[in-house]
């Protein structure tokens, strides 16, 4: 065979070997591209991965905070759980510099692809992975991203975020199949964690900037965008050059396609940085003693006495007459969702549209620390500096060694930090030493928290030196609470001194008295001897109740004139000729549901009363004998806004129409010429013609004022933390000095604002054939309130 032949041959070989190879090539091709194809085909249709279900991808299960708006308008807080802030946005309510901002820097062909950007897949391709270039960008579209925060969990290494890709692809393209490109938009910011509790586009814009996300500007838009990239390490609170510099990016990369010009380019990147930084926690913002006892209530449960420890027999009684009588009051047990399940008020995003005005509850809150800090507080600390045994009394007739040691050890038996290290399995000896060891920790002060070194035990005896106090505020005819104020400061102070905590009301027991006895024929006009009177109680006791002023002493005195004046001996002739267990149904009558024993003395007010159950009471007076029952909440909508329930007021007549003109006349005049005085005077010279009642309880350990106009009724408690905390002397410790200024600093705000309803032109109408002894005894007694006021102490014999 010649030369030429086996050439040939080779060559004929050659080719088929190559041709063989290229067949083969193909067919592995073909073979990896049908498996490829018939993975991804499997994992479109849920054979391998997780495929969520086609309901599912239709109706993802979004979960939203509830938010709790004030009958203005104005946001007061939000409810949610360890999943986030978040909290509902449309389309339209997304500001366009955000969409842009989005797309430029994240998806540039948002608008062109159906899930997958196969070009920006190929560049990561031969750029990153061949190449090794680590600024080719990534090739996720928007959508994807999306897919990863709705269904992928939180992956553990290389080999798991590489299985997890081909599955989010798939879920892209089926979410462009269900879904528009504006709502795939809307979805992702709606789902974005923006850190601090920020979740979503409208947390984000209300955190960072307190506004809404369609009034984000440009550079605010940006700045948002730009913590998508990585919100930990673009961080703006504790970065803001870091975050500066990401901002920029984003905004070149809004100009690269052609969203801002050169111009507003060179303009924005040369703006710092400007937050308006709102920390999004239970504790912070307005009423949070009002939203946590909101909170409470819609999830309270059916009363059952089990669930109740001995000590909070009471504590039933009461659940059990708001599960009857509030519809409020166990909303969620209640109301349930159509299909059976119940209301989440954490994931659902509830609307509750809440009866609290926010400029009056910020005139209440702010009435409530500028008396504290700048006037109470300050008499406080002097009376009490270098006080062995401060700041509890140091009458041990009072407060022996052994109760104030009792008191103590209760105290520090109820802290996080012993009931944490009881937990723990410390004994008690390591306990003890723990609470005697100087430690770092944050402390309350008025002029903001304190960084200190103190011992655990020496910082519950700092903090328990800061009197506490109660104030709400309620429209008498609509039962709407207009503003609530549970204690000084709900991050160091949380026990809510307007619902849960119940003191010696003293002296404002007294208007039910009198209206008791106006109802048994009683007239204002009527006189009784001002002389200590001995009266024996049920079991054959002599009695004689003590009486701080000194007015008018042996004299016949009118009921008018000893209720504007506060006189406990006449209060206490008067009980004699009445049943004190008569006094106790009006009482409940009135709309106080704690226990209240039958007894004489019961007239001077030594029963534990709420100021809620107070002002509900106190309703009647400004309402023609009509208890209002306080309402909360006018309305509650689901997350689309469709309303679910509506609450309306709860009126009982507790006052006939003769005995009401009749008391209430006597209550204005305890403003005009009595222990409610200081309202007509200086700093306050209020006009408004309103009633009112002071009242202080033994040692002066409660101070209270009760006032009310036609438009507002409400009320004020002020006292330590533990009755053993208080005032030496009547001076600073009586209500007229404790109370009553809260009441006046808050109403003054109320009338000097001209965008509310009230002012002090708006009377009580009176029937002109009445004859009340009006003319001839309104207005007419000036004394000085002072030394007139009350006390609920007796001497039994």
């Amino acid at each position: 065979m010649d030369n030429s032949t086996q050439n040939a041959e080779n060559s004929v070989k050659k080719k088929g070997r190559v041709r063989s190879i290229i067949i083969w090539m193909w067919v592995t091709f073909v073979v990896l591209v049908a498996a490829v194809f018939f993975f991804f085909f499997l994992t479109y249709n849920g054979v391998i991965g997780y495929m969520p279900p086609v309901e599912e991808l239709k109706n993802p299960q979004d979960r939203f905070a509830s938010v709790v708006y004030s009958a203005d308008g104005e946001e007061l807080g939000r409810y949610f759980a360890d999943t986030g802030n978040r909290v509902y946005a449309e389309f339209d309510d997304i500001s366009q510099h955000v969409i842009d901002a989005l797309v430029a820097t994240e998806d540039s062909r948002f608008e062109e692809h159906s899930g997958i950007d196969v070009k920006a897949l190929g560049r990561v391709a031969v750029k990153t992975l061949l190449m090794n270039q680590k600024n080719a960008g990534g090739g996720s579209t928007l959508t994807q991203q999306l897919a990863k925060q709705l269904y992928s969990p939180t992956s553990h290494g290389l080999m798991q975020r590489a299985l997890q890709k081909p599955i989010e692809w798939m879920i892209a393209i089926k979410l462009e199949r269900y879904y528009s490109k504006e709502e795939i938009i809307k979805m992702y910011l709606n789902q974005f964690d923006f850190l601090y509790n920020a979740v979503g586009i409208k947390s984000a814009a209300h955190v960072y900037f307190g506004k809404e996300p369609k009034d984000l500007t440009i550079e605010e838009a940006a700045m948002l965008v730009g913590m998508v990239k990585n919100p930990s390490y673009f961080n703006p609170v504790r970065k803001p050059e870091r975050v500066r510099e990401r901002r920029n990016v984003v905004l070149e990369q809004m100009y690269k396609n052609d969203m801002i010009t050169k111009a507003e380019l060179d303009s924005l990147k040369q703006l710092p940085l400007k937050l308006d930084f709102h920390k999004v926690d239970h504790k912070e913002g307005p009423a949070p003693y009002f939203r946590e006892e909101l909170r409470r209530i819609l999830r309270a449960k059916k009363p059952e006495r089990s669930d109740y420890r001995g000590w909070e027999a009471q504590k039933f009684v009461d659940d059990s007459i708001a599960w009857a009588t509030n519809p409020l009051f166990g909303w969620i047990e209640k109301n349930p969702k159509p299909d059976g399940t119940k209301y989440d008020i954490y994931t659902d995003g509830l609307k509750i549209y809440t009866t609290i005005d926010s400029r009056m509850q910020k005139y209440a809150e702010d009435a409530v620390v500028q008396h504290l800090s700048k006037t109470l507080q300050p008499s406080f600390f002097r009376e009490k500096k270098g006080v062995k045994g401060a700041p509890y009394t140091t009458n041990r007739e009072e407060l022996s060694s052994a109760q104030l040691e009792s008191i103590m050890q209760r105290s520090m038996k109820q802290s996080d930090r012993y009931i944490t290290m009881k937990r723990a399995g410390h004994s008690e000896a390591e306990i003890k030493a723990a609470f005697n060891t100087p430690v770092e920790m944050k402390v309350f002060s008025y002029a903001g928290p304190v960084d200190t070194v103190m011992t655990p035990m020496d910082s519950i005896i700092y903090q328990k030196h800061f009197l506490r106090a109660g104030f709400m505020s309620m429209d008498p005819v609509t039962g709407h609470v207009k503003a609530y104020v549970g204690g000084p400061n709900f991050s160091f102070f949380q026990y809510d001194m307007v619902s849960t905590g119940r003191r010696q009301i003293g002296s404002t027991i007294k208007p039910f008295l009198y209206t008791y006895a106006m109802e048994e024929g009683f007239t204002p006009c009527d006189e009784m001897l001002n002389d200590q009177p001995t009266i024996y109680d049920e079991v054959g006791r002599p009695w004689q109740p003590r009486n701080a002023g000194k007015a008018r002493v042996g004299e016949m005195v009118d009921l008018r004139w000893a209720l504007t004046n506060s006189n406990n001996w006449i209060s206490a002739r008067l009980m004699s000729q009445l049943s004190p267990a008569t006094l106790v149904r009006n009482m409940h009558n009135f709309g106080i549901t704690n226990h209240l024993d039958p007894v004489i003395a019961l007239c001077l007010g030594p029963c534990d009363v709420s100021v809620k159950e107070m002002v509900t009471a106190y309703s009647a007076f400004a309402n023609k004998g009509m208890r209002v029952d306080p309402v909360f909440v006018t309305a509650i909508a689901d997350s689309n806004g469709n309303i679910i329930t509506e609450f309306a007021p709860n009126h009982t007549e507790v006052i006939s129409t003769e005995a009401y003109y009749k008391i209430l006349s006597m209550l204005l005049n305890v403003v005009d010429g009595g222990t409610g005085n200081r309202l007509r005077r200086a700093p306050y010279n209020l006009t408004a013609q309103m009633g009112g009642k002071t009242g202080t309880t033994n040692s002066n350990s409660d101070g209270w004022f009760m006032g009310f106009t036609p438009q507002l009724v409400s009320g004020v408690w002020v006292g330590g933390e533990e009755r053993y905390i208080h005032f030496n002397g009547m001076a600073m410790g009586q209500g007229a000095s404790m109370a009553l200024p809260i009441y006046g600093l808050y109403i003054s705000k109320v009338y000097a604002d001209p965008t509310l309803p009230y002012n002090q032109d708006v009377k009580f109408e009176f029937p002109s054939d009445l004859d009340l002894c009006f003319k001839e005894y309104y207005g007419e007694y000036t004394e000085e309130p002072d030394s007139a006021e009350e006390s609920i102490e007796g001497v039994f014999d």
